[in-house]
């Protein structure tokens, strides 16, 4: 009777909390946003942790391994955070000094080069008799160094009062340093502390979950970690790989902004399959404003590396440690991007990797017996 009380109060309890949700799913999804944005800083620093966990494990592991000094133990974990601290901002620091001076030149250039690029072209549709000579007349009175001015103005200036826009900027500036600071603060105390939050994290679960729980919840932590820590790993190595490959190919062929473009095509690379399109794209388009001849070859040479990528390095390097298939790989970039954008892109592949790991150790734990089992089937 007792049991049979317990089941009926919980489903009361259920059904009553199903009401709760659906009677108030505005004010509850508002309430679920608002502690999300105000959880930003501490979601970031978690992510920071757990990209510096890698490096600071690297250096842990070679950070004289064989002493048994004490001062040599103490000073591992902090030595060894710090360094990988500074790693990563060496990274970031070569990547923006790559590419941002180089892009704001071609922009500048760009702009410089657009009025007399369009002249050009209007004079070879007009030998060539492709559009009427009414266009063409519109087309040769259009003042672009008006427009671009124009555009400028808008950029520099704005929609509304110079004060407007001060207090704007100085407001989103104060609150990216404070989320940062806060983060790279949160990230340190967690790498820092590591271990013993995992100890409290176990008790916890242990005092107020059943140990089968346990059990399936440490697996998923165990596959998520296991996928996202050889993705990144992965499509890092893969992305290096790539850029040092274009750099090479770059140089060979005599293309301006090697340096830059190859660094741009590595660091858009970290985006599965879509980024080092992207960085193609872009690189085309800063080598148009030089020759466009050359921006052909530099299209040629960039789909021959592509081909050579997909075809040997990617699955090679990301898509044998992951064991996930190209088709799902497609399938978790394209609903990934298309729901969160870039972040859903980079969340998407570890993601779905995981799952199909756990359905397919699932589905393999219940395969029939062979005697009972077909002779083909076709592995998931």
């Amino acid at each position: 009777m007792k049991t049979e009380h317990k089941k009926y109060l919980s489903l009361g309890i259920g059904v009553f909390l199903l009401y709760l949700c659906i009677r108030y799913w505005d004010p509850l999804i508002s309430v679920i946003l608002s502690c999300l944005s105000a959880a930003v800083p501490l979601l970031v620093g978690c992510a920071l942790a757990y990209v510096l966990n890698l490096l600071m494990t690297f250096y842990e592991r070679h950070y004289f391994p064989k002493s048994t000094k004490n001062s040599v133990t103490k000073s591992r974990r902090p030595v060894c955070l710090l360094i990988a601290f500074l790693t990563l901002l060496v990274i970031l620091a070569v990547v923006i000094g790559l590419i941002v001076p180089q892009l704001i030149s071609c922009i500048g250039l760009l702009a410089e080069e657009i009025p007399e690029a369009s002249q050009k072209t209007i004079a070879w549709l007009g030998e060539h008799h492709l559009l009427t000579d009414e266009v063409l007349k519109q087309l040769k009175d259009f003042d672009w160094t008006t427009l671009l001015n124009n555009v400028s103005g808008l950029l520099t200036s704005g929609i509304g009062s110079v004060f407007n826009i001060v207090v704007n900027t100085v407001s989103t500036l104060f609150s990216t340093i404070i989320t940062i600071f806060v983060a790279v603060v949160f990230s340190i105390y967690l790498l820092s502390s590591k271990e013993k939050l995992a100890k409290q994290s176990d008790r916890l679960m242990r005092r107020y979950l059943k140990p089968c729980l346990i059990d399936k919840i440490e697996y998923v932590l165990d596959n998520l970690n296991t996928c996202f820590r050889r993705y990144i790993v992965g499509q890092c190595t893969e992305a290096v790989i790539l850029g040092v490959l274009c750099l090479i190919g770059m140089l060979i062929l005599q293309l301006p902004y090697a340096t830059m473009i190859s660094a741009l095509i590595a660091f858009t690379a970290l985006i599965p399959f879509a980024g080092a399109y992207i960085g193609s794209i872009v690189g085309a388009f800063m080598i148009l404003t030089v020759s466009p001849g050359k921006a052909l070859l530099f299209l040629i040479f960039i789909i021959v590396l592509q081909q050579l990528e997909g075809n040997l390095i990617y699955p090679r390097v990301v898509g044998s440690s992951l064991g996930l298939p190209p088709l799902w790989v497609l399938a978790a970039i394209t609903v990934g991007g298309g729901m969160f954008g870039i972040i859903g892109m980079l969340l998407g592949v570890p993601l779905t990797a995981t799952l199909y790991r756990i359905v397919r150790a699932d589905i393999r734990k219940g395969k029939d017996t062979p005697s009972e089992a077909p002779k083909e089937r076709a592995e998931i």
